[in-house]
Protein backbone atom coordinates (compact mmCIF):
# COMPACT_ATOMS: atom_id res chain seq x y z
CA UNK A 1 0.00 0.00 0.00
CA UNK A 2 1.10 3.82 -0.85
CA UNK A 3 -0.16 6.82 -0.45
CA UNK A 4 -1.29 8.94 2.86
CA UNK A 5 -3.62 8.87 5.23
CA UNK A 6 -4.53 11.12 8.05
CA UNK A 7 -4.24 9.89 11.59
CA UNK A 8 -7.72 9.90 12.06
CA UNK A 9 -8.51 7.64 9.17
CA UNK A 10 -5.92 4.92 10.24
CA UNK A 11 -8.75 2.29 10.95
CA UNK A 12 -9.59 2.71 6.59
CA UNK A 13 -6.20 2.25 6.12
CA UNK A 14 -5.61 -1.07 7.64
CA UNK A 15 -8.87 -1.90 6.35
CA UNK A 16 -7.95 -0.76 2.92
CA UNK A 17 -4.42 -2.53 3.34
CA UNK A 18 -6.09 -6.17 4.41
CA UNK A 19 -8.24 -5.71 0.58
CA UNK A 20 -5.00 -5.85 -1.01
CA UNK A 21 -4.50 -9.81 -0.19
CA UNK A 22 -5.95 -11.05 -2.62
CA UNK A 23 -3.66 -9.76 -4.82
CA UNK A 24 -5.08 -7.59 -7.32
CA UNK A 25 -4.91 -3.48 -7.35
CA UNK A 26 -7.03 -0.67 -6.42
CA UNK A 27 -7.16 3.00 -4.83
CA UNK A 28 -9.30 4.80 -2.39
CA UNK A 29 -9.80 8.67 -1.76
CA UNK A 30 -11.74 10.56 1.01
CA UNK A 31 -12.06 14.37 0.75
CA UNK A 32 -13.62 16.51 3.45
CA UNK A 33 -14.36 20.07 3.26
CA UNK A 34 -12.52 20.58 -0.12
CA UNK A 35 -9.09 18.94 1.40
CA UNK A 36 -8.04 15.34 0.37
CA UNK A 37 -7.63 13.21 3.80
CA UNK A 38 -6.19 10.20 2.52
CA UNK A 39 -5.17 8.70 -0.66
CA UNK A 40 -3.97 5.60 -0.97
CA UNK A 41 -3.42 3.15 -3.03
CA UNK A 42 -1.92 -0.83 -4.01
CA UNK A 43 -1.66 -4.17 -5.77
CA UNK A 44 -1.41 -4.83 -9.35
CA UNK A 45 -2.48 -3.40 -12.05
CA UNK A 46 -2.22 -6.51 -13.49
CA UNK A 47 -3.47 -10.73 -13.17
CA UNK A 48 -0.08 -11.52 -13.69
CA UNK A 49 1.10 -9.43 -10.67
CA UNK A 50 4.48 -7.23 -12.57
CA UNK A 51 2.70 -4.17 -13.54
CA UNK A 52 2.67 -2.49 -9.61
CA UNK A 53 -0.17 0.06 -9.45
CA UNK A 54 1.15 3.09 -9.00
CA UNK A 55 -0.21 6.70 -8.37
CA UNK A 56 -1.41 7.69 -11.30
CA UNK A 57 -2.96 3.75 -12.56
CA UNK A 58 -6.45 4.33 -13.54
CA UNK A 59 -9.09 1.52 -14.18
CA UNK A 60 -12.40 1.88 -15.80
CA UNK A 61 -15.09 1.99 -13.07
CA UNK A 62 -18.07 0.94 -15.15
CA UNK A 63 -21.49 2.51 -13.82
CA UNK A 64 -19.50 5.04 -11.60
CA UNK A 65 -19.36 7.07 -15.05
CA UNK A 66 -22.91 7.67 -14.93
CA UNK A 67 -21.84 9.91 -11.82
CA UNK A 68 -19.49 12.31 -13.71
CA UNK A 69 -21.96 12.02 -16.58
CA UNK A 70 -24.51 13.64 -14.15
CA UNK A 71 -22.14 16.15 -12.74
CA UNK A 72 -21.92 17.66 -16.17
CA UNK A 73 -25.64 17.97 -17.01
CA UNK A 74 -26.26 19.69 -13.42
CA UNK A 75 -23.40 22.23 -14.34
CA UNK A 76 -25.19 22.87 -17.58
CA UNK A 77 -28.23 23.36 -15.77
CA UNK A 78 -27.22 25.45 -13.10
CA UNK A 79 -25.47 27.76 -16.49
CA UNK A 80 -29.52 27.85 -17.57
CA UNK A 81 -28.18 26.16 -20.58
CA UNK A 82 -30.61 23.10 -19.88
CA UNK A 83 -34.20 23.12 -17.87
CA UNK A 84 -34.14 19.63 -16.36
CA UNK A 85 -38.13 19.86 -16.49
CA UNK A 86 -37.97 20.67 -20.48
CA UNK A 87 -38.95 17.66 -22.58
CA UNK A 88 -35.74 15.97 -24.21
CA UNK A 89 -37.29 16.73 -27.25
CA UNK A 90 -36.77 20.38 -27.23
CA UNK A 91 -33.14 19.78 -27.75
CA UNK A 92 -33.62 16.68 -29.68
CA UNK A 93 -36.66 16.78 -31.88
CA UNK A 94 -36.39 13.16 -32.98
CA UNK A 95 -36.85 11.53 -29.49
CA UNK A 96 -40.37 12.75 -29.85
CA UNK A 97 -41.29 9.66 -31.31
CA UNK A 98 -43.36 6.61 -30.66
CA UNK A 99 -45.16 8.59 -27.49
CA UNK A 100 -41.74 9.77 -25.95
CA UNK A 101 -42.65 13.89 -26.22
CA UNK A 102 -43.39 13.93 -22.64
CA UNK A 103 -40.30 12.51 -21.43
CA UNK A 104 -38.08 15.02 -19.56
CA UNK A 105 -35.13 15.45 -18.87
CA UNK A 106 -34.85 14.94 -14.86
CA UNK A 107 -36.98 11.56 -15.73
CA UNK A 108 -33.79 10.58 -18.19
CA UNK A 109 -31.46 11.62 -14.91
CA UNK A 110 -33.44 9.76 -12.60
CA UNK A 111 -33.95 6.30 -14.70
CA UNK A 112 -37.63 6.89 -15.06
CA UNK A 113 -37.48 7.37 -18.99
CA UNK A 114 -39.01 3.78 -19.23
CA UNK A 115 -36.21 3.34 -21.62
CA UNK A 116 -33.65 0.85 -19.53
CA UNK A 117 -32.51 -0.81 -22.41
CA UNK A 118 -32.69 -0.90 -26.48
CA UNK A 119 -35.85 -2.91 -28.00
CA UNK A 120 -33.86 -4.04 -31.37
CA UNK A 121 -31.13 -6.44 -30.15
CA UNK A 122 -27.54 -5.16 -30.45
CA UNK A 123 -23.74 -6.20 -30.15
CA UNK A 124 -21.37 -5.28 -27.99
CA UNK A 125 -19.32 -3.31 -30.32
CA UNK A 126 -22.71 -1.55 -31.17
CA UNK A 127 -22.04 0.32 -28.39
CA UNK A 128 -18.70 2.43 -29.25
CA UNK A 129 -21.31 3.62 -32.12
CA UNK A 130 -22.89 6.63 -31.11
CA UNK A 131 -25.09 7.82 -33.51
CA UNK A 132 -26.72 4.00 -33.89
CA UNK A 133 -26.97 3.72 -29.93
CA UNK A 134 -29.33 7.37 -30.27
CA UNK A 135 -30.70 6.78 -33.05
CA UNK A 136 -32.08 3.37 -31.49
CA UNK A 137 -33.48 5.03 -28.78
CA UNK A 138 -35.12 8.14 -30.49
CA UNK A 139 -36.95 5.96 -32.68
CA UNK A 140 -38.16 3.46 -29.85
CA UNK A 141 -41.19 3.63 -27.17
CA UNK A 142 -40.64 3.09 -23.45
CA UNK A 143 -40.90 0.12 -21.92
CA UNK A 144 -43.18 1.52 -19.38
CA UNK A 145 -45.21 4.56 -18.47
CA UNK A 146 -42.61 7.43 -18.04
CA UNK A 147 -42.39 9.08 -14.25
CA UNK A 148 -44.34 6.36 -13.26
CA UNK A 149 -41.34 3.89 -11.72
CA UNK A 150 -37.59 3.59 -11.88
CA UNK A 151 -35.93 1.40 -14.34
CA UNK A 152 -32.37 1.37 -14.14
CA UNK A 153 -31.08 2.09 -17.19
CA UNK A 154 -28.14 0.15 -17.26
CA UNK A 155 -26.26 1.51 -20.50
CA UNK A 156 -28.96 3.95 -22.15
CA UNK A 157 -28.43 6.28 -19.26
CA UNK A 158 -25.44 8.16 -20.93
CA UNK A 159 -26.67 8.17 -24.31
CA UNK A 160 -29.85 9.86 -23.56
CA UNK A 161 -28.62 12.33 -21.07
CA UNK A 162 -25.23 12.55 -23.62
CA UNK A 163 -26.99 12.80 -26.27
CA UNK A 164 -29.04 16.44 -24.84
CA UNK A 165 -26.01 17.61 -23.80
CA UNK A 166 -24.30 17.28 -27.21
CA UNK A 167 -27.32 18.90 -28.44
CA UNK A 168 -27.24 21.52 -26.11
CA UNK A 169 -23.79 22.15 -26.66
CA UNK A 170 -22.29 21.13 -30.10
CA UNK A 171 -19.44 19.20 -27.69
CA UNK A 172 -19.73 15.41 -26.76
CA UNK A 173 -20.12 14.64 -23.10
CA UNK A 174 -16.70 13.54 -23.19
CA UNK A 175 -15.32 17.04 -24.33
CA UNK A 176 -17.72 18.88 -22.01
CA UNK A 177 -16.60 16.93 -18.99
CA UNK A 178 -12.67 17.01 -19.94
CA UNK A 179 -13.21 20.76 -20.48
CA UNK A 180 -15.73 22.04 -18.49
CA UNK A 181 -14.80 19.88 -15.34
CA UNK A 182 -11.76 17.52 -15.15
CA UNK A 183 -9.39 20.24 -16.04
CA UNK A 184 -10.38 22.90 -14.06
CA UNK A 185 -10.39 20.47 -11.51
CA UNK A 186 -7.35 18.85 -12.45
CA UNK A 187 -9.42 15.34 -12.09
CA UNK A 188 -7.48 12.54 -14.11
CA UNK A 189 -11.32 10.87 -15.10
CA UNK A 190 -12.02 10.27 -19.20
CA UNK A 191 -15.02 9.24 -20.83
CA UNK A 192 -13.01 8.41 -23.95
CA UNK A 193 -9.51 7.84 -23.05
CA UNK A 194 -6.58 8.91 -25.36
CA UNK A 195 -4.58 6.69 -26.66
CA UNK A 196 -1.52 7.72 -25.45
CA UNK A 197 -2.91 7.36 -21.78
CA UNK A 198 -3.56 3.03 -22.57
CA UNK A 199 -0.54 2.34 -20.78
CA UNK A 200 -1.31 3.28 -17.11
CA UNK A 201 -4.79 1.49 -17.38
CA UNK A 202 -5.26 -1.55 -14.74
CA UNK A 203 -6.89 -4.68 -16.08
CA UNK A 204 -10.34 -5.39 -15.24
CA UNK A 205 -10.29 -9.02 -13.76
CA UNK A 206 -13.08 -10.61 -14.20
CA UNK A 207 -15.10 -13.04 -11.30
CA UNK A 208 -14.02 -16.28 -10.93
CA UNK A 209 -17.24 -17.29 -11.22
CA UNK A 210 -20.24 -16.77 -13.11
CA UNK A 211 -22.14 -13.66 -11.74
CA UNK A 212 -26.10 -14.32 -11.49
CA UNK A 213 -27.63 -10.94 -11.83
CA UNK A 214 -31.32 -12.17 -11.67
CA UNK A 215 -31.75 -15.78 -10.54
CA UNK A 216 -35.57 -15.75 -12.09
CA UNK A 217 -35.25 -12.77 -14.01
CA UNK A 218 -38.39 -10.61 -15.76
CA UNK A 219 -38.55 -9.99 -19.45
CA UNK A 220 -36.80 -6.46 -18.66
CA UNK A 221 -34.46 -7.63 -16.54
CA UNK A 222 -33.30 -10.09 -19.07
CA UNK A 223 -33.50 -7.32 -21.87
CA UNK A 224 -31.02 -4.91 -19.26
CA UNK A 225 -28.33 -8.25 -18.95
CA UNK A 226 -28.12 -9.63 -22.07
CA UNK A 227 -29.21 -6.98 -24.51
CA UNK A 228 -25.72 -6.90 -25.56
CA UNK A 229 -24.33 -9.04 -22.98
CA UNK A 230 -20.93 -7.84 -21.48
CA UNK A 231 -17.55 -9.51 -21.96
CA UNK A 232 -14.94 -8.47 -19.59
CA UNK A 233 -12.34 -8.49 -22.14
CA UNK A 234 -13.98 -5.70 -24.08
CA UNK A 235 -11.98 -3.39 -21.61
CA UNK A 236 -8.66 -4.15 -22.65
CA UNK A 237 -9.50 -3.00 -26.66
CA UNK A 238 -8.59 0.50 -28.01
CA UNK A 239 -12.08 0.84 -29.33
CA UNK A 240 -13.56 0.34 -25.97
CA UNK A 241 -11.32 2.56 -24.09
CA UNK A 242 -11.42 5.40 -26.99
CA UNK A 243 -15.09 5.61 -27.27
CA UNK A 244 -17.62 7.44 -25.14
CA UNK A 245 -20.12 4.96 -23.25
CA UNK A 246 -21.16 7.61 -20.78
CA UNK A 247 -22.94 4.73 -18.59
CA UNK A 248 -20.22 2.86 -18.46
CA UNK A 249 -16.75 3.18 -19.84
CA UNK A 250 -15.43 5.93 -17.77
CA UNK A 251 -11.91 5.25 -17.05
CA UNK A 252 -10.17 6.60 -13.86
CA UNK A 253 -9.00 6.15 -9.80
CA UNK A 254 -10.44 7.48 -6.48
CA UNK A 255 -8.43 10.02 -6.29
CA UNK A 256 -9.99 11.44 -9.49
CA UNK A 257 -13.46 10.87 -8.97
CA UNK A 258 -13.16 12.55 -5.32
CA UNK A 259 -11.62 15.53 -7.43
CA UNK A 260 -14.49 15.80 -9.84
CA UNK A 261 -17.36 15.28 -7.67
CA UNK A 262 -16.34 17.04 -3.83
CA UNK A 263 -17.18 20.24 -5.69
CA UNK A 264 -21.20 18.74 -4.94
CA UNK A 265 -20.09 18.56 -1.74
CA UNK A 266 -18.62 21.67 -1.29
CA UNK A 267 -20.70 23.81 -2.50
CA UNK A 268 -19.77 24.22 -5.99
CA UNK A 269 -16.26 24.67 -5.68
CA UNK A 270 -16.87 27.75 -8.27
CA UNK A 271 -18.01 25.41 -11.12
CA UNK A 272 -21.38 25.42 -9.45
CA UNK A 273 -23.93 26.81 -7.33
CA UNK A 274 -25.04 25.64 -4.05
CA UNK A 275 -28.50 25.45 -4.90
CA UNK A 276 -27.31 23.88 -8.02
CA UNK A 277 -25.62 21.11 -6.36
CA UNK A 278 -28.44 19.98 -3.94
CA UNK A 279 -30.47 19.88 -6.88
CA UNK A 280 -29.13 16.70 -6.98
CA UNK A 281 -31.08 15.48 -3.61
CA UNK A 282 -34.67 16.27 -5.41
CA UNK A 283 -36.17 12.60 -5.36
CA UNK A 284 -37.44 12.01 -9.00
CA UNK A 285 -39.20 8.47 -8.66
CA UNK A 286 -38.41 5.96 -5.39
CA UNK A 287 -40.03 2.05 -4.93
CA UNK A 288 -38.49 -0.90 -6.52
CA UNK A 289 -36.57 -0.82 -9.34
CA UNK A 290 -37.82 -2.30 -12.27
CA UNK A 291 -34.29 -3.64 -13.50
CA UNK A 292 -31.93 -4.01 -9.97
CA UNK A 293 -35.41 -5.49 -8.07
CA UNK A 294 -34.48 -3.67 -4.80
CA UNK A 295 -35.89 -0.24 -3.44
CA UNK A 296 -34.14 3.04 -4.59
CA UNK A 297 -34.64 6.77 -4.48
CA UNK A 298 -33.13 8.41 -7.27
CA UNK A 299 -32.69 11.68 -7.45
CA UNK A 300 -31.11 13.58 -10.57
CA UNK A 301 -28.36 11.63 -11.79
CA UNK A 302 -27.50 9.84 -8.23
CA UNK A 303 -29.14 7.82 -5.75
CA UNK A 304 -30.08 9.14 -2.52
CA UNK A 305 -29.58 7.63 0.52
CA UNK A 306 -32.79 6.58 2.24
CA UNK A 307 -31.85 5.59 5.35
CA UNK A 308 -28.95 3.22 4.89
CA UNK A 309 -26.35 5.74 5.19
CA UNK A 310 -25.61 8.00 8.44
CA UNK A 311 -26.33 11.51 6.57
CA UNK A 312 -29.68 11.45 4.88
CA UNK A 313 -28.67 14.15 2.28
CA UNK A 314 -25.91 11.83 0.94
CA UNK A 315 -25.64 10.97 -3.10
CA UNK A 316 -24.10 7.47 -3.89
CA UNK A 317 -23.58 5.38 -6.77
CA UNK A 318 -21.51 2.25 -7.61
CA UNK A 319 -19.95 0.24 -11.18
CA UNK A 320 -20.46 -3.04 -11.85
CA UNK A 321 -17.21 -5.48 -9.87
CA UNK A 322 -17.06 -3.32 -7.65
CA UNK A 323 -16.16 0.80 -7.72
CA UNK A 324 -17.94 2.78 -5.63
CA UNK A 325 -18.63 7.00 -4.91
CA UNK A 326 -20.75 8.45 -1.91
CA UNK A 327 -21.13 12.33 -1.59
CA UNK A 328 -22.03 13.15 1.99
CA UNK A 329 -23.82 16.80 1.27
CA UNK A 330 -23.72 17.33 5.25
CA UNK A 331 -20.34 16.21 6.53
CA UNK A 332 -19.18 18.04 2.87
CA UNK A 333 -17.08 14.31 2.12
CA UNK A 334 -16.33 12.52 -0.62
CA UNK A 335 -15.44 9.12 -0.60
CA UNK A 336 -14.45 6.76 -3.62
CA UNK A 337 -13.44 3.24 -4.50
CA UNK A 338 -12.23 1.89 -7.53
CA UNK A 339 -10.86 -2.05 -7.35
CA UNK A 340 -9.18 -3.98 -10.75
CA UNK A 341 -10.79 -7.21 -9.19
CA UNK A 342 -14.17 -7.70 -10.02
CA UNK A 343 -16.26 -9.50 -7.09
CA UNK A 344 -17.91 -12.91 -7.42
CA UNK A 345 -21.53 -11.08 -6.50
CA UNK A 346 -23.43 -8.23 -6.62
CA UNK A 347 -23.82 -7.68 -3.10
CA UNK A 348 -19.86 -6.45 -2.83
CA UNK A 349 -19.42 -4.71 0.14
CA UNK A 350 -15.90 -3.65 0.13
CA UNK A 351 -16.14 -0.04 -1.18
CA UNK A 352 -19.17 -0.09 1.64
CA UNK A 353 -16.87 -1.08 4.42
CA UNK A 354 -14.06 1.51 3.54
CA UNK A 355 -16.84 3.90 3.55
CA UNK A 356 -18.19 3.00 7.15
CA UNK A 357 -14.95 2.59 8.55
CA UNK A 358 -15.07 6.64 6.93
CA UNK A 359 -18.46 7.25 8.40
CA UNK A 360 -16.85 5.84 12.02
CA UNK A 361 -13.72 7.52 11.82
CA UNK A 362 -15.92 11.16 11.28
CA UNK A 363 -17.73 10.40 14.42
CA UNK A 364 -14.42 10.36 16.83
CA UNK A 365 -13.80 13.53 15.81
Amino acid sequence: MQGFVDDRFAPVGALFEESLNDGAGASVCVNVDGRTVLDLWGGFADAARTRPWQQNTIVDVHSVTKTMTALTALLLADRGEIDLAAPVSRYWPEFAANGKEHVTVAQVLSHSSGLSGWAEPIALADLCDWEKMTGLLAAQAPFWSPGTAGGYHVLTHGFLVGEVIRRVTGRTVGTVFREEIAEPLGADFHIGLPVEEDGRVADLIPPATDVQLFPDPTPLQTNAATNPRFDVAVTRTRAWRGAEIPAGNGIGNARSMTDALSVLACGGGGLLSESGCRRALEIQVEGEDLILGIPLRFGLGFAVSGGLMPNPNTLYWGGLGGSLVLVDLDARTTFAYAPSRMADTLADVRGLGLAMAMWEAMALL
